[in-house]
């Protein structure tokens, strides 16, 4: 969609660079014309041009109408096709920095919708200090191991696993105080699916490398992981969390978002949905019947 409104102005760019050129040529040739050759060569490449920008055209329109039309079969299907899909199921939410109102509500709203439940939520704390998560870790032994930047992947890749898993959780427990910005729900029962965010800014440097493998051990946890965020996000997290391998979902707050969001947390095809062009596997997943 935005490769080809990007193509038509280029296209409308051109044509009128053409024509100016035409006219400031003719200008400065002080005859005030041109010869016949030249004068068809240019009406052709004219022609041409106006060509391909009425057919670009025409394909812009018609992807804004199919478009239209999948966010209005989202708008009537959601209400349908959402209650029972995540029956009894936990799920845990993550948001890297804080948590965002909006995207929460559009969250923790589709899984309530789909008769699941949030098991728990945690909200991390970004960046991160190394020295203080080296001197948390370093002072409990079984978890010394952790300790040094070169551990920092393998570090977010078990803090992922017990987020899943639940139960005994020793590195949420020691480094809560240092990561966590705010959470609710216990840490015991394990999760049937989960959903990362990144309201905070991208990050770089060591808290890179611990998100690095806290998105990879979300992925590859064995229960439906999914990256999501709002439309029109300014910092865009999609690439990152595709890059881990999770599943996708931009727009999370539209209907055809939260349905998308819904269907994979109910194990549909994992895939990147949604309306922006990192959405390359279309708006939403395969909807298979319940039960």
């Amino acid at each position: 969609m935005f490769d080809l409104r990007y193509h038509v102005a280029s296209l409308t760019a051109v044509f009128i660079a053409l024509v100016i050129g035409i006219l400031v040529g003719i200008g400065l040739s002080g005859r005030g014309f041109v010869d016949d050759a030249e004068r068809r060569n240019l009406n052709q490449q004219i022609q041409d041009l106006r060509a391909e920008r009425d057919a670009s055209n025409a394909l812009l329109e018609a992807a804004d109408r199919r478009d239209q039309a999948m966010k209005d079969f989202a708008d009537k299907a959601y209400p349908v096709l959402v209650p029972g899909r995540l029956q009894d199921m936990r799920v845990a939410v993550l948001y890297v920095g804080s948590v965002d109102p909006g995207l929460d509500v559009a969250v923790s709203g589709a899984i309530r919708a789909a008769d699941g439940r949030v098991a728990r939520m945690r909200a991390l704390r970004v960046p991160i200090d190394t020295e203080e998560l080296d001197d948390a870790l370093g002072k409990r032994p079984v978890l010394r191991g952790y300790v040094g930047e070169a551990r920092l992947e393998d570090l977010g890749r078990d803090l992922a696993r017990e987020l899943a898993d639940g139960g005994k959780t020793p590195l949420w427990d020691a480094l809560t105080g240092l990561l966590v910005e705010e959470r609710s729900g216990p840490a015991a029962p394990p999760a049937d699916a989960l959903v990362v965010a990144r309201p905070a800014k991208p990050q770089a440097g060591p808290t890179a490398e611990l998100l690095a493998g806290l998105y990879g051990g979300l992925a590859r946890s064995g229960v439906p992981a999914v990256g999501v965020e709002a439309e029109g996000a300014q910092r865009s997290a999609i690439v990152a969390f595709q890059r881990k391998g999770l599943a996708t979902v931009d727009s999370v707050e539209t209907p055809a978002g939260r349905l998308a969001l819904v269907l994979l947390l109910g194990g549909a095809r994992p895939g990147d949905y949604g309306v922006e062009s990192t959405a390359g596997d279309g708006v939403l997943p395969p909807i298979a019947p319940i039960g």
